[in-house]
């Protein structure tokens, strides 16, 4: 039968690479990489490195497929239809990868930035193709390092304070207002830099992009401080790469 490794290979460091995660890489016959486009080419190319650096030459072979687009400006009711379509158009891709470009008895290897079961749909869409019943496979999942233990490993703080929860969001859900009960608040997937309007708050931030590559940058201290420093680095970031991938912690100091 096809086996497939969903594999976390880390935040963007190729030393974040677990054993695990080696170990799998050089179990595998085909990696599968969905190319994002000309602007995001780079993200193929650290795939490429860690390949070149821990699997034999020769042993294994990329098949490459253009990532389908997303409704990006679909909003409101409209957000989870564009998603789903998404993740349908997705799944469409991995079936036909799998059935067509794996043998019966090789092994497949989807590279997942982070950790594969934070923000990420591999794992749903794979439960997908096998749902459709049209190829049969197993797979198994590689844990990684993710962008938020990355985040907070940088800067030098815990992820959470004593007895106290911490939550994981999205810029979208943080739009709609600071999560109750809660005041160690991790957001990611934030393209619109909602921590802003939070700047009247005794909050603190934690930011990061580009976490582990040669682009990283980091900001911390109070949200009215960083924010203007953060919004200038991530506009530098987008005019030169193209793209932007950061995560931030928010720490809400308690009422006295």
């Amino acid at each position: 039968m096809r086996r497939i490794h969903v594999i976390g290979i880390g935040a963007g460091d190729p030393d974040q690479l677990t054993l695990q995660a080696v170990k799998a890489l050089r179990d595998t016959d085909v990696f599968f990489v969905l190319d994002k486009g000309e602007a995001k080419a780079d993200l193929v190319e650290l795939r490429r490195d860690m390949l070149r650096t821990h699997v034999p030459e020769g042993t294994y072979r990329v098949v490459r497929a253009r990532d389908p687009e997303r409704d990006r400006s679909a909003g409101g009711a409209a957000y989870s239809p564009a998603v789903e379509d998404w993740r349908r158009a997705r799944a469409d891709i991995y079936e036909r990868l799998i059935a067509e470009e794996l043998g019966e008895d090789e092994t497949g290897a989807f590279l997942v930035w982070g950790d594969p079961a934070l923000y990420d749909s591999t794992l749903g869409i794979l439960e997908e193709v096998l749902a459709r019943g049209t190829v049969e496979f197993a797979y198994d999942v590689v844990p990684g390092i993710s962008s938020v233990s990355a985040l907070v490993a940088r800067h030098r703080t815990g992820l959470n304070r004593v007895a106290r929860p911490v939550q994981i969001t999205t810029g979208r859900r943080l739009a709609e207002g600071f999560p109750e009960g809660v005041d160690d608040v991790v957001v990611m997937l934030d393209a619109h830099q909602v921590f802003r309007q939070y700047a009247d708050q005794d909050i603190d931030i934690y930011w990061g992009a580009c976490i582990g590559t040669p682009d990283e940058v980091l900001v911390s201290g109070p949200i009215a401080e960083a924010a203007p420093r953060i919004e200038r680095l991530r506009a530098e970031l987008r005019e030169r790469k193209g793209w932007v991938m950061d995560t931030y912690l928010l720490r809400r100091h308690p009422k006295e």
